[in-house]
């Protein structure tokens, strides 16, 4: 028999919890829920869940700080950010601080669930890639491991720079319009919300370039999108 996929919700509604845990249990999911911030970390010690759905305002620890804390312990799980705030800097603040995907609250159930499906179709899908070393300038990826060195040093990527820096390496030198990453990467259309490129790539590039105000490696293509190169081919290019 197939393990159940394991779903943590943190919300401290209990109307909201109750709703999604019927939903996911509904086709098949293990759920767990917890009330605050602080009991995320227990739970997932204990719980290990595939996915948390994490909302931004709780008690004790926001959901901010507890997807800082996540990632500052090398804790890479996927996570989805729920927030009641419809001003667009709250939303990117999620994803500054670690988180891998956001929805607005009110939301139907169904779309979360196709949120988390996408989440967990990259997820399985990444075994299947090319499983030889990918390298690039300083950038070395073994995919079947998972890990990524620039100049030899291990750096550690959240599971949705991963996948984005795996997509761009695919269709090295190939410009990628903005909603062909989100396609591409995050496995639906965003709703027309681009932004959550832009701040995945400026992350990615914190880790990869040794300058992200001058990169070598991921391109912006003005009005348009981002295109990996090689250093070698963007010098013989300028």
């Amino acid at each position: 028999m197939i393990p159940k996929k394991k779903i943590l919700v943190v919300d401290d509604e209990p109307s909201i919890s109750t709703l999604i845990e019927f939903n996911l249990k509904l086709i098949g999911f293990e759920v767990h829920c917890v009330f605050d911030g602080e009991a995320v970390f227990p739970a997932i010690q204990h719980f290990r869940p595939d996915i948390v759905v994490l909302d931004l305002m709780l008690p004790k620890m926001d959901g901010l700080q507890v997807c800082r804390k996540l990632r500052s312990q090398s804790n890479m799980v996927p996570i989805i950010m729920l927030t009641a705030m419809q001003d667009l800097s709250d939303k990117i603040a999620g994803l500054d601080n670690g988180a891998d995907d956001y929805m607005t609250k009110p939301f139907s159930p169904q779309e979360l669930i196709s949120r988390i499906q996408a989440i967990l179709r990259r997820t399985q899908a990444l075994p299947s890639v090319d499983q030889a070393p990918i390298a690039i300038g300083d950038i070395l990826i073994k995919p079947d491991e998972r890990v990524v060195t620039v100049k030899g040093e291990p750096i550690e990527l959240t599971p949705k720079e991963y996948e984005l820096l795996l997509f761009l390496c695919k269709h090295r030198g190939k410009v990628l319009s903005r909603q062909q990453l989100l396609h591409g990467v995050w496995d639906y259309h965003f709703l027309g919300d681009t932004r959550i490129v832009d701040v995945h790539i400026s992350h990615l590039r914190d880790k990869i370039e040794s300058s992200a105000r001058n990169p070598e490696y991921i391109m912006t293509i003005r009005n348009v999108g981002y295109k990996l190169m090689e250093p070698a081919v963007k010098e013989s290019l300028a």
